[in-house]
């Protein structure tokens, strides 16, 4: 039997985790390459990072703009925008594992697979905007009496 962990639970251990992770990498890097050429990585992989995050942001965003001219929900797009806000963070916090990770989500292909793992093995589901999937394709009106009470 597999025990299940709690949201909250793999969020502590990420955030115990990840730091230890970060230090180990930056101990081993700086003792093969030194201090200052680590240190000009971690900045140097942070500014190439908000350069290509600021390229996907746009291409984002534009293709946000074609979907509600057609009069679509832009909802892959809003999820997209989502994870390229996580890659930013990620980026920007210094170390080689986030980095890692962070440039994984500026891959189109990495994002939208990981949008559909987390429609599949989630609730929710995307339908066209107006259109709810629960409804009869007649309208229905249920006629009823009220009364206000105030207190």
């Amino acid at each position: 039997m597999v025990a299940r962990m709690s949201p909250a639970g793999i969020l502590l251990l990420l955030f115990l985790l990840v730091p230890l992770v970060e230090i180990y990498l930056l101990i081993e890097v700086g003792s093969l390459i030194g201090a200052l050429p680590t240190v000009a990585a971690v900045v140097g992989t942070a500014v190439l990072g908000v350069f290509l995050l600021r390229i996907q942001g746009w291409a984002t965003l534009q293709r946000t703009r074609l979907t509600l001219a057609r009069g679509e929900l832009p909802a892959l797009e809003v999820m997209e925008g989502v994870l390229l806000l996580v890659a930013g963070a990620l980026l920007l916090t210094p170390g080689f594992f986030t980095d890692f990770i962070g440039f994984g989500l500026l891959v189109p292909r990495v994002r939208r697979g990981l949008i559909q793992w987390f429609m599949r093995h989630s609730d929710l589901r995307l339908h066209p905007m107006g259109q709810n999937p629960n409804a009869s394709p007649q309208r229905r009106t249920i006629e009823g009496e009220y009364r206000r009470e105030d207190d």
